[in-house]
C-alpha cells in the first residue's frame, strides 16, 4: 500500500510539473499571440489609411477604387497576422497556406462572374470613358450614369426608367459618350425640287443657322449639296453647338427652317425623320418646294 501510494504521489507531481512547464510555454505563446494581434491588427490600420490617403492625392483615382484597394492591403495584412499567430502555437502555416490557395481558387471559380465584373468596374474606375452625369450608348443600353460601382453601373433612360448594367457588359463592347466633348455637330437636311433655287436656299440655310445665337461662329456653318435625285436636290446645313446645348438646337433648328420657308411663300412640306433619344445624334430633314426670290 505504501508504495502504491509512492507510486501516486510521484505520477501526480510528474504530472503537475509538466502542466505547470505547458502552461508556461503556452502563456508564453498566448501572450506572444496577443502581442502579434494588437500590433497586426494596428498596423493594418495604419497602413490602409496611409494607402487611402495616398491614393486620394492621384489625380484619377476614384473615391471607390481608392477605398476597394484600401480593403484589399488590410484584409491581406490582418491574414498574414492570422497565419503568424498560429505560428506561435507550432500549427504548420504551409498547410495553411495551401489550404487558403486552394479555397481562394475555389470561390474564384464560383465567382467568376462575379470576379469579372469587379475586374470591369476596376478598370471603367481608372480609365474613366464615361462619368456620372454623362449620357452613353453601347450595343446593349443607354442613359445617363447616376453611379458607377464595383459590381454594377446604375444608369437613368431617356424616357426616365432606371437601368442597372453589369460592368462586364460595359467593359466588353465600344461605348459611345455623348457628353464627354464640349461641343457637337449636327446635320440638317433639306430636299428642294430641281427647279427652285438652289442659291436661294443655301442663302437661307446659311443665314438660318449664323442667326441662332446657340450655333457656334466656330466651326463656321457649312452648306452643301449632298446628293442629287430624279426631281429632288438633297441640300445639307452642317452646323456645331455647345455639347449642353445640343438637342434644343437641333429642334429649334428644323423649326426655324420651315418658317423661313414660309416666310418666302414655299408650300413646303417639313419633316423631321430624327427618332433619338435625348442626346442621340440625329439628322433633321426637311423637305421644300419653290423657293424663289423675292
Amino acid at each position: 500500500m505504501e508504495q502504491q501510494a509512492a507510486d501516486v504521489l510521484l505520477a501526480t507531481r510528474t504530472a503537475l510539473s509538466q502542466a505547470s512547464a505547458l502552461a508556461v510555454q503556452y502563456s508564453f505563446s498566448i501572450l506572444g499571440a496577443l502581442i502579434l494581434l494588437v500590433i497586426g491588427w494596428t498596423l493594418a490600420g495604419f497602413v490602409s489609411r496611409w494607402a487611402y490617403e495616398g491614393l486620394s492625392r492621384i489625380h484619377g483615382i476614384d473615391e471607390t477604387l481608392a477605398r476597394f484597394f484600401t480593403n484589399v492591403i488590410r484584409y491581406a495584412l490582418l491574414i498574414l497576422v492570422f497565419v503568424t499567430v498560429l505560428g506561435q502555437f507550432g500549427v504548420q502555416t504551409a498547410s495553411i497556406i495551401a489550404a487558403l490557395g486552394a479555397a481562394g481558387l475555389a470561390i474564384g471559380l464560383a465567382l467568376q462572374g462575379t470576379l469579372q465584373n469587379i475586374a470591369a468596374g476596376i478598370m471603367l474606375l481608372i480609365l474613366r470613358p464615361f462619368r456620372v452625369g454623362e449620357y452613353i450608348e453601347t450595343s446593349s443600353v443607354a442613359g445617363t450614369v447616376r453611379e458607377i460601382g464595383l459590381f454594377a453601373t446604375e444608369l437613368r433612360t431617356g424616357d426616365g426608367l432606371y437601368r442597372l448594367a453589369p460592368n462586364s457588359t460595359l467593359w466588353n463592347t465600344p461605348i459611345t459618350n455623348f457628353s464627354r466633348e464640349p461641343t457637337r455637330q449636327n446635320d440638317l437636311k433639306v430636299s428642294i425640287s430641281r427647279e427652285d433655287d438652289l442659291e436661294l436656299a443655301m442663302e437661307t440655310l446659311t443665314g438660318i443657322a449664323k442667326g441662332n445665337p446657340k450655333v457656334l461662329p466656330s466651326p463656321a456653318p457649312s452648306v452643301f449639296i449632298d446628293s442629287l435625285g430624279y426631281r429632288t436636290i438633297s441640300v445639307t446645313l452642317r452646323y456645331w453647338a455647345k455639347t449642353g446645348d445640343w438637342w434644343q438646337v437641333s429642334r429649334d433648328m428644323v423649326k426655324r427652317v420651315k418658317l423661313a420657308f414660309d416666310e418666302k411663300d414655299d408650300p413646303a412640306a417639313m419633316r423631321d425623320d430624327s427618332n433619338s433619344a435625348p442626346g442621340k445624334r440625329s439628322n433633321g430633314t426637311a423637305s421644300a418646294e419653290k423657293p424663289t426670290r423675292q
